[in-house]
């Protein structure tokens, strides 16, 4: 039986093995598998996300409940209704009973919460507007005093996009807890305590309870907090548009502010039930497997067991070479296949050697010479500044109201993170030049009126992807090297645009100039850039730069340099458009 088995044929030996080892086994055991495991992941998955959006909404009632204990205080508080109902005979007077308020009352260590932003109004015109307090009458107009007023409710929670000219560093969106303090009726002004809650906290708390799918808060069809992304505290809220993929929502309302819970459709976890109901799948295998074990061994010798020693030399390679079949048995199809794979085996061994392997080990060389070109040119030009001590020296400058300074310091930090950020070594023209405008914008700052500027870029160059802090390179030896060295003030001029099949950059300054030897140098290095002359340390800037165009255009960039002294230097950079 076994010896008449190999002189079958192919398809009817997968005949037999599909109808009584496949086929019928298959469908009684996957039908009950299939309908065990999807039924239980179903209600698994439903009564998950129901747990999900009764925990969201006691952590977002937990924080509005610490925002309105901490207003509560200042309703209650005495010291705070006396403060805002006096009438103050000048500004000084107001300011010294401002820091005895704050001295007696202990008014900040009785709040309990740091990070929330708290503001108390009053119909007092008396007040200084400024810190904790301010009058009422200027915020009269705003939307969320209007919301307030027509709720007719002495507390509200009040949600919205803050699009005033408020300072740069507040956070545009809002969570606002509001509160009337009528708590002394008797007192002869209107008075609200108005505290916002510290919003890019709450994302961050959102997040870190790492729930098991995606979950967002929403009202009016905004997304409020979400643990997949949508939270940038300068932008407005994002409108929701998952509805279709919802598998839970759950209506609330807090303090009158009416919000929905949406918990998104996990992703069903077929896997981790298979393993769970393992001991009713082998007991379903096993019974299964009764039935065709009986063809499965006859046919073992024929079919499966040849077809493995085919399978054995095909993954049995050492030293990059295959291994013939020493038996063969059997004048079937597989016979025939493995009589004509040891013909073949034959003539890959020989190619193998002298085509594929060497071609390989030569395309991984090249791939790790450019890799440690890349990392070498990358390590020159990427400084480790100091961010947090930029922004700390942005924001006291604000605070003194030294705001060309502050802008500065902001345009250097932004400089510092694009030198920082090589995630991609390219960059499209318009944010490059929006990068050297920056820089010329410090440079003015320095220079004064000895630098003016212009930047003429063409409308179709903008898309373009250059690499990174190439024009800027050059627009830093343009001040350093042409600006710098001449007392009296001057120009740069950066023009970019195509001309027929080529990608042109110009960049011009009205400096000192340079003489014609050292033109000739500076042009014969750049033409000629390469690992070995960067590690000279001489004009390392410009030469990397060149280099790095070099590469990114396959070595076909062309370099122009005129210069005449005491006039003008031009750098003029071609690159073939692909």
């Amino acid at each position: 039986m076994k010896s008449m088995m190999d002189d079958y044929k192919i398809k009817k030996k997968l005949q037999i093995l599909y109808v009584y080892c496949v086929l019928i086994p298959l469908i009684l055991t996957d039908s009950v598998i299939l309908y065990i495991v999807i039924h239980s992941e179903l209600i698994s998955k439903q009564k998950g996300m129901e747990n999900i959006a009764s925990a969201v909404q006691y952590n977002l009632s937990y924080d509005v409940e610490n925002a309105a204990s901490a207003t509560k205080k200042i309703y209650m508080n005495k010291y705070v209704n006396q403060f805002m109902e006096n009438e103050y005979e000048s500004e000084l007077d107001y300011y010294n009973n401002y820091l005895n308020f704050l001295k007696d009352s202990l008014f900040e260590s009785s709040i309990g919460m740091s990070e929330a932003t708290i503001t108390m109004y009053a119909d007092n015109s008396t007040i200084i507007n400024g810190g904790e307090f301010s009058q009422l009458e200027q915020i009269r107009d705003a939307k969320w005093y209007k919301y307030l007023k027509e709720s007719d409710q002495d507390s509200v929670l009040y949600i919205y996009y803050d699009d005033s000219k408020s300072p740069a560093v507040d956070a545009k969106r809002k969570i606002s807890f509001i509160r009337k303090l009528n708590f002394y009726e008797r007192d002869s002004c209107e008075k609200i305590v108005k505290m916002d809650m510290d919003y890019s906290n709450m994302v961050r708390s959102f997040v870190k309870m790492n729930y098991e799918a995606p979950v967002y808060i929403c009202y009016e069809n905004k997304i409020l907090l979400s643990n997949n992304g949508s939270t940038s505290v300068w932008s407005d809220f994002e409108a929701f548009d998952k509805l279709k993929e919802v598998g839970f929502v759950k209506n609330i309302t807090i303090y009158g502010m009416e919000l929905q819970i949406y918990v998104l459709k996990p992703q069903m976890e077929v896997m981790t039930q298979i393993i769970n109901n393992m001991p009713i799948i082998l007991l379903l295998v096993f019974i299964n497997a009764i039935l065709p074990w009986i063809f499965v061994k006859i046919i073992n010798y024929s079919f499966t067991q040849r077809l493995q020693e085919l399978s054995d030399v095909f993954t049995r390679i050492d030293d990059d070479r295959l291994y013939v079949i020493e038996n063969i048995r059997g004048d079937d199809e597989i016979g025939g296949l493995m009589h004509n794979y040891n013909r073949m085996v034959a003539k890959i061994n020989d190619l193998i050697q002298t085509v594929y392997i060497d071609r390989l080990r030569e395309q991984e060389m090249d791939i790790e010479r450019q890799n440690a070109e890349l990392l070498a040119l990358h390590s020159q030009i990427n400084p480790h500044f100091l961010f947090n001590a930029l922004e700390s020296i942005r924001m006291h400058s604000i605070l003194r109201k030294e705001f060309e300074t502050a802008h500065m310091v902001e345009r250097l930090a932004i400089m510092e993170r694009q030198n920082v950020d090589w995630g991609n070594d390219f960059i499209k023209v318009k944010e490059e030049m929006a990068f050297v405008e920056a820089y010329l914008e410090l440079q003015k700052y320095r220079f004064g009126d000895r630098l003016s500027y212009q930047l003429d870029i063409s409308e179709q160059c903008l898309d373009y992807q250059i690499p990174k802090l190439t024009i800027v390179t050059f627009v830093e030896n343009a001040c350093i090297h042409g600006i710098e060295s001449k007392p009296t003030p001057g120009w740069i001029f950066v023009r970019i645009y195509q001309v027929r099949s080529e990608f042109c950059i110009e960049i011009e300054d009205t400096g000192g100039g340079i003489e014609e030897p050292l033109l000739k140098k500076l042009l014969d290095k750049m033409n000629h850039a390469s690992i070995e002359k960067l590690k000279d340390k001489e004009g390392v800037g410009i030469l990397n730069a060149c280099l790095r165009l070099k590469m990114a255009t396959d070595n076909r960039v062309y370099f122009e340099v005129e210069s005449e002294i005491g006039i003008a230097t031009m750098i003029l950079i071609k690159i073939p458009l692909q």
